[in-house]
């Protein structure tokens, strides 16, 4: 393996650096349990990475069902409490320190069933997945329910494809 293509062409470093400040309000609210923080964006990173905050509440609930993507990695840190995670063969209790990748096709879920968690979630190459947040974020918020044909749309949309 090599190093990928140059993408800075300067003979020298620059200044350019984003700060993201502990304790910082989150960029949105899932319903009354998940606090979503854009650590880092697609967009914010050139399409390289999108990197998210997952802060789920002490409420016991289901996070993302069984599902892949085509176009994207994802990858699980667990920073707090215990977040079940599925990597597509088996449910594991995954505490503080936990890290699951997913390769792109790779089966994955979710889970938040004994209360309070965060993790970090990242995927690769960036995609824009707070469009897909902020969607569900309207849906559980107005209690709209969705047909399946429209769950499956907007499944499509964000390469998302359930299992």
């Amino acid at each position: 393996m090599s190093y990928p293509k140059e993408l800075f062409h300067g003979d020298e470093g620059e200044v350019s650096g984003t700060w993201w400040k502990s304790g910082s309000a989150p960029d949105l609210l899932i319903g009354t349990r998940s606090k979503v923080h854009y650590l880092a964006t697609g967009e914010s990173t050139g399409g390289q990475y999108g990197l998210y905050r997952w802060d789920m509440g002490a409420e016991p609930g289901r996070g993302a069902g069984a599902h892949f993507h085509k176009t994207m990695s994802e990858s699980f840190f667990v920073l707090s409490g215990t977040v079940a995670l599925y990597d597509g063969d088996r449910w594991v209790d995954a505490p503080p320190g936990d890290f699951l990748f997913v390769p792109p096709g790779g089966i994955h879920a979710f889970d938040n069933p004994h209360g309070a968690a965060s993790m970090l979630v990242l995927f690769a190459p960036g995609a824009p997945r707070e469009a897909y947040f902020e969607e569900l974020a309207e849906i559980v918020g107005s209690g709209r329910q969705l047909s399946e044909r429209e769950w499956a749309d907007l499944y499509h949309r964000h390469d998302q494809y359930m299992v």
